[in-house]
């Protein structure tokens, strides 16, 4: 089976240094996360001198990095996936011999993990695809190129080929994906706002847009967070606009990254003051004055059962074929009915 080779770039960070200077800290910052590499595997491979520069193997993991140094990482042969199949429904918007676009709903984890071995999407395209397999990640599996919350619902691009995997890659890594969620969030983000003026990394763009920079880590007590930090960590920056505002309460926003990072929408909007309804992790469990959205709005933002966070639209050019495709998802039922509500209360209060 041919050598597959993972490369990676050493980039600098705000002040000209990487945010990491030693080899293997450096790697698992950068490593992309279908390549499934932790830091410790990272470790034993660099000692086995499958990571290499200039053609040299580097077998220190401690050793220095500089920005723009190339290092490739000769990965393993994929092995046969040991996840069941199972017939699982998917609503498919687009699928060739490459590529596959499903609407993924709300409560469908993408990858199995320890608490979520089978349900998952990965459980269903291994079904659906009936063998047709890309070996990119380590193991014979559907291409997960990105991916979305368990509890988020909407759009993803799955690779069926390793030539497809490459190319989505390269995309994402590039952010040249096109990508907006819509979302629901306590209080309405405006320029206007003096909070907001003195908050570290939020500013606004003509025409009233949100954006938020920063670089986001995992939290350093609670594993299942990521924190916002200002030093270390990965780049990321999240841009949001208002769609429709609800007394000054709640409103319905479009946001669209230039970075991809887990959590990123819920994090940053959180660190902004504008946590997303519905969200335990990031503090979204706020509650809606009832005098400004009435009580029945109140009580339906309080009960919503999962962060109101939809990936609606999705547009990229085919791996292969080199086409424009360009994919759109209707809000789902559970998030147009809070809207109702929302509406509904502002207009009466």
């Amino acid at each position: 089976m041919e050598e597959r080779i993972l490369r990676l770039e050493i980039e600098a960070g705000e002040d000209g240094n990487p945010p990491f200077d030693r080899l293997d800290k450096a790697l698992a910052a950068i490593v992309p996360e279908e390549a499934a590499l932790s830091r410790s595997r990272l470790a034993r491979m660099i000692a086995e001198g499958a990571v290499t520069r200039d053609g040299v193997a580097v077998t220190d993991q401690k050793a220095r990095v500089a920005p723009g140094e190339i290092y490739q990482i000769a990965l393993e042969p994929p092995r046969s996936v040991e996840t069941l199949a199972q017939e699982i429904p998917l609503t498919v918007l687009w699928e060739d011999a490459d590529l596959i676009v499903i609407d993924k709903p709300a409560g469908m984890v993408v990858h199995p993990a320890p608490g979520s071995e089978d349900g998952t999407l990965v459980n269903a395209l291994l079904h659906h695809f009936g063998g047709k397999l890309s070996g990119v990640g380590g193991e014979a599996r559907p291409g997960i190129v990105h991916r979305i919350d368990k509890e988020t619902s909407g759009l993803l691009v799955v690779a069926k080929s390793d030539r497809a995997h490459h190319g989505l890659a390269a995309q994402f890594e590039k952010h040249s994906v096109h990508r907006h969620y819509l979302a629901v969030c306590t209080g309405v983000p405006e320029a206007s706002d003096p909070r907001l003026r003195g908050t570290p990394g939020v500013s606004f763009e003509a025409g009233n847009i949100l954006k938020i920079t920063s670089q986001l880590a995992r939290h350093k007590t609670d594993r299942q967070r990521q924190a916002v930090l200002f030093h270390g960590g990965r780049h990321a920056v999240t841009r949001a606009r208002v769609v429709e505002a609800f007394a000054g309460a709640a409103a319905l926003i479009d946001c669209w990254l230039e970075t991809g990072r887990t959590h990123q929408i819920r994090v940053h909007l959180a660190h902004a003051g504008h946590g997303l309804i519905g969200d335990p992790t990031y503090g979204g469990r706020r509650k809606l004055p009832a005098k400004a959205v009435g009580a029945a709005a109140a009580e339906a933002a309080a009960a919503f059962p999962r962060q109101a966070l939809h990936a609606a639209t999705l547009g990229f050019l085919h791996p292969v074929s080199g086409e424009e495709l360009s994919f759109s998802s209707p809000l789902p039922a559970d998030i147009e009915a809070l809207l109702a509500a929302l509406r509904a209360g502002a207009e009466g209060a």
